[in-house]
Protein backbone atom coordinates (compact mmCIF):
# COMPACT_ATOMS: atom_id res chain seq x y z
CA UNK A 1 0.00 0.00 0.00
CA UNK A 2 2.97 2.28 0.31
CA UNK A 3 3.24 2.27 -3.49
CA UNK A 4 -0.48 2.36 -4.32
CA UNK A 5 -3.93 1.85 -2.80
CA UNK A 6 -4.93 -1.82 -2.74
CA UNK A 7 -7.89 -4.01 -1.91
CA UNK A 8 -7.56 -7.00 0.40
CA UNK A 9 -7.06 -9.65 -2.27
CA UNK A 10 -4.29 -7.56 -3.87
CA UNK A 11 -2.57 -7.32 -0.49
CA UNK A 12 -2.75 -11.11 -0.06
CA UNK A 13 -1.28 -11.64 -3.54
CA UNK A 14 1.41 -9.01 -2.98
CA UNK A 15 2.55 -10.61 0.28
CA UNK A 16 2.62 -14.04 -1.33
CA UNK A 17 4.71 -12.68 -4.22
CA UNK A 18 7.12 -10.76 -1.99
CA UNK A 19 7.74 -13.86 0.15
CA UNK A 20 8.12 -16.21 -2.84
CA UNK A 21 5.04 -18.04 -1.63
CA UNK A 22 6.32 -18.60 1.90
CA UNK A 23 3.53 -16.49 3.41
CA UNK A 24 0.03 -16.20 2.02
CA UNK A 25 -2.19 -14.70 4.68
CA UNK A 26 -5.81 -15.78 4.71
CA UNK A 27 -8.68 -13.35 4.22
CA UNK A 28 -9.61 -14.17 7.82
CA UNK A 29 -6.37 -12.59 9.01
CA UNK A 30 -6.01 -9.77 6.46
CA UNK A 31 -9.44 -8.15 6.74
CA UNK A 32 -9.52 -7.87 10.55
CA UNK A 33 -5.98 -6.46 10.44
CA UNK A 34 -7.00 -3.89 7.82
CA UNK A 35 -10.01 -2.95 9.95
CA UNK A 36 -7.79 -2.52 13.02
CA UNK A 37 -5.37 -0.33 11.05
CA UNK A 38 -8.29 1.73 9.80
CA UNK A 39 -9.61 2.06 13.37
CA UNK A 40 -6.16 3.33 14.42
CA UNK A 41 -6.25 5.95 11.67
CA UNK A 42 -3.38 4.43 9.69
CA UNK A 43 -5.55 3.55 6.68
CA UNK A 44 -8.68 4.82 5.04
CA UNK A 45 -11.00 2.60 3.05
CA UNK A 46 -13.22 3.62 0.19
CA UNK A 47 -15.38 1.58 -2.14
CA UNK A 48 -14.08 1.53 -5.70
CA UNK A 49 -15.86 -0.66 -8.26
CA UNK A 50 -17.58 -2.57 -5.42
CA UNK A 51 -14.27 -3.33 -3.64
CA UNK A 52 -12.93 -1.80 -0.44
CA UNK A 53 -9.66 -0.16 -1.43
CA UNK A 54 -7.25 0.81 1.33
CA UNK A 55 -4.96 3.84 1.25
CA UNK A 56 -2.37 4.89 3.80
CA UNK A 57 -3.15 8.04 5.74
CA UNK A 58 -0.44 10.55 6.63
CA UNK A 59 -0.23 8.86 10.04
CA UNK A 60 0.16 5.49 8.30
CA UNK A 61 2.99 6.81 6.13
CA UNK A 62 4.68 8.31 9.17
CA UNK A 63 4.40 4.98 10.99
CA UNK A 64 5.93 3.13 8.02
CA UNK A 65 8.76 5.64 7.78
CA UNK A 66 9.56 4.88 11.40
CA UNK A 67 9.97 1.22 10.46
CA UNK A 68 12.25 1.99 7.51
CA UNK A 69 15.44 1.30 9.47
CA UNK A 70 14.65 -2.39 9.98
CA UNK A 71 14.17 -5.23 7.51
CA UNK A 72 10.88 -5.41 5.67
CA UNK A 73 8.57 -8.10 7.07
CA UNK A 74 8.71 -10.26 3.93
CA UNK A 75 12.51 -10.12 3.94
CA UNK A 76 12.61 -11.77 7.36
CA UNK A 77 10.27 -14.51 6.13
CA UNK A 78 12.44 -15.34 3.11
CA UNK A 79 15.92 -14.36 4.32
CA UNK A 80 17.21 -17.79 5.28
CA UNK A 81 14.96 -19.88 3.07
CA UNK A 82 16.64 -21.65 0.18
CA UNK A 83 14.97 -21.65 -3.22
CA UNK A 84 15.02 -25.46 -3.15
CA UNK A 85 12.81 -25.35 -0.06
CA UNK A 86 10.18 -23.39 -1.98
CA UNK A 87 10.34 -25.94 -4.81
CA UNK A 88 9.95 -28.78 -2.30
CA UNK A 89 6.97 -27.04 -0.70
CA UNK A 90 5.34 -26.70 -4.12
CA UNK A 91 5.78 -30.43 -4.75
CA UNK A 92 4.23 -31.20 -1.36
CA UNK A 93 1.23 -28.99 -2.21
CA UNK A 94 0.78 -30.74 -5.55
CA UNK A 95 1.02 -34.15 -3.88
CA UNK A 96 -1.52 -33.12 -1.24
CA UNK A 97 -3.94 -31.95 -3.95
CA UNK A 98 -3.60 -35.27 -5.79
CA UNK A 99 -4.15 -37.23 -2.57
CA UNK A 100 -7.24 -35.17 -1.70
CA UNK A 101 -8.67 -35.71 -5.16
CA UNK A 102 -8.09 -39.45 -4.81
CA UNK A 103 -9.63 -39.47 -1.33
CA UNK A 104 -12.75 -37.73 -2.64
CA UNK A 105 -13.28 -39.63 -5.88
CA UNK A 106 -11.13 -42.77 -5.77
CA UNK A 107 -12.25 -46.26 -4.94
CA UNK A 108 -11.20 -48.22 -1.86
CA UNK A 109 -8.52 -50.13 -3.77
CA UNK A 110 -7.05 -46.90 -5.17
CA UNK A 111 -6.96 -45.33 -1.72
CA UNK A 112 -5.14 -48.37 -0.31
CA UNK A 113 -2.58 -48.21 -3.16
CA UNK A 114 -2.03 -44.52 -2.49
CA UNK A 115 -1.51 -45.17 1.23
CA UNK A 116 1.16 -47.74 0.34
CA UNK A 117 2.91 -45.29 -1.99
CA UNK A 118 2.87 -42.57 0.67
CA UNK A 119 4.25 -44.95 3.30
CA UNK A 120 7.03 -46.01 0.93
CA UNK A 121 7.84 -42.37 0.11
CA UNK A 122 8.05 -41.51 3.81
CA UNK A 123 10.45 -44.41 4.40
CA UNK A 124 12.64 -43.31 1.48
CA UNK A 125 12.78 -39.75 2.77
CA UNK A 126 13.92 -40.99 6.17
CA UNK A 127 16.57 -43.11 4.43
CA UNK A 128 17.85 -39.98 2.69
CA UNK A 129 18.12 -38.31 6.10
CA UNK A 130 19.92 -41.35 7.52
CA UNK A 131 22.45 -41.23 4.65
CA UNK A 132 23.08 -37.56 5.42
CA UNK A 133 23.67 -38.32 9.12
CA UNK A 134 26.27 -40.98 8.23
CA UNK A 135 28.34 -38.66 6.04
Amino acid sequence: MQEQPMHGYQIIQDLETRTNGAWKPSPGSIYPTLQALEDQGLLIAEVVESKRVFTLTDAGREYLNGLADGPLPWETVTKDTATSLFALRDQIKQLAMAVMQLAQSGGEEQVEKAKGILLEAKKKIYLILAEQDES
